[in-house]
């Protein structure tokens, strides 16, 4: 019994890495179910006997990749500090999932806007839409709390959401395009170490409130 389980297990891992490399490289209208078994090595009746539609599938792929970045990010905000030094570690944990998980930005992206062909009824569809709130739900928690605190400056806290969206999942997903602008693959580490830093000085200029303005202001008087 146990080793049915076990084999189980496996031919779903197996189903999910193909599916996943296969949806990231050409999206759900893109690649058929025919094509997601053979990357697996397993016959169309195996893969219908774990996912019974595409949608249920492409659903699996984004709920796995979503609970790993989940298990990460909850560690991150955990660990303790005032709402600046929470948001950098957030910040970074985020972009060091991205870079150790290459498929994942554009597979993400993708599925921000591919969720037309979706119908949300499956249990792995609202499993996605759950992790999915809790995640924004975190950090949009943390927001909240600094700018109250008046550590952050008001700002709008779901064009905050957008924007950090777009500095991280698009960087990532950016490929050739973003390969060709910095010269070098978007996961070498001193590239990754360097977004990083890129980002967090952004955000930090956008909303650090108060005494980062003030120390600026100084200096320009004094200049």
């Amino acid at each position: 019994m146990r080793q049915a389980t076990v084999a189980e297990i496996g031919s779903r891992d197996k189903i999910l890495d193909g599916a996943e490399d296969l949806f990231a490289r050409r999206g759900f209208a893109g690649v058929g179910m025919r094509e997601v078994a053979e990357a697996a090595g397993l016959g169309k009746s195996s893969l219908f006997h774990h996912f019974t539609s595409k949608a249920e599938l492409y659903a699996a792929v984004v709920g796995r990749i979503l609970d790993l970045f989940e298990t990460r990010l909850t560690a991150a905000l955990a660990a303790g500090g005032d709402p600046v030094a929470r948001f950098d570690r957030w910040l970074d944990t985020l972009l060091d999932a991205f870079a150790a998980h290459p498929t994942s930005a554009r597979l993400l992206l993708r599925s921000l806007f591919e969720d037309d062909e979706l119908t949300g009824e499956s249990t792995e569809e609202r499993h996605v839409d759950q992790t999915l709130k809790r995640l924004f739900s975190a950090v949009a928690n943390l927001l909240r709390e600094g700018m109250e605190s008046g550590v952050f400056r008001a700002a709008s806290i779901p064009h905050t959401l957008q924007s950090i969206v777009g500095l991280t999942v698009y960087h990532f997903a950016s490929g050739e395009f973003g390969e060709e602008m910095f010269g070098q693959s978007l996961f070498a580490a001193n590239g990754v170490r360097k977004r990083k830093s890129e980002v967090k000085s952004l955000l930090h200029f956008g909303l650090i409130a108060r005494g980062a303005e003030d120390r600026t202001a100084i200096t320009t008087r004094r200049n």
